[in-house]
C-alpha cells in the first residue's frame, strides 16, 4: 500500500491565537481558513511540504459532543493532556532557542532521553503539547 500522512487535527479554542502560534512562531504556511468567529477550521503546514498539514479545529463544533464531553475536553486541554503532535528538526538546540526567543511556552528543555532520542516540548495557545525531536 502507498499511504502518506496528509493532515492531522489539533483542537483550538481561539483560532486567532492558534493561527499566530503556528504561522508566526513556527513559521508554517496558512493553507486554509474556513468559518467565522471562534468556529473556524484553519489549515497550516510547513513551507515546502504541501502534502503535510495540521488542521486546527474548533472543539465544540461537532454536534455529537455533549456538554459534559465539552467540559472534559476543556479541562484536558487546559492541562495539556488532550492534543499533541511530534515534529522533527535537524538542529534541536537552535530551534529551541528561536522558539524560546518568541516567548513560546516551554514544557521541556532539550533533553537526551534514555530511549535514544533528543527532544524538547512547548505548549500551543490551546494547551496542545508540541514536541520536537532531533533527527540525526
Amino acid at each position: 500500500m502507498d499511504i502518506t500522512i496528509h493532515t492531522t487535527v489539533l483542537p483550538h479554542e481561539d483560532p486567532d491565537a492558534s493561527l499566530a502560534f503556528y504561522r508566526d512562531v513556527l513559521g508554517f504556511e496558512v493553507r486554509g481558513d474556513v468559518g467565522q468567529g471562534r468556529t473556524r477550521w484553519v489549515t497550516v503546514g510547513p513551507a515546502g511540504q504541501p502534502g503535510t498539514s495540521i488542521l486546527l479545529a474548533p472543539v465544540g463544533a461537532d454536534p455529537g459532543v455533549t456538554e459534559a464531553e465539552r467540559k472534559t475536553i476543556a479541562e484536558m486541554m487546559a492541562k495539556g493532556t488532550y492534543g499533541w503532535i511530534l515534529l522533527a528538526t535537524p538542529d534541536l538546540d537552535a530551534l529551541f532557542e528561536e522558539l524560546q526567543g518568541k516567548d513560546a511556552e516551554v514544557v521541556q528543555e532539550p533533553t537526551d532521553q534514555p530511549y535514544g532520542v533528543r527532544d524538547c516540548a512547548f505548549r500551543d495557545p490551546a494547551g496542545n503539547l508540541v514536541r520536537f525531536q532531533e533527527v540525526r
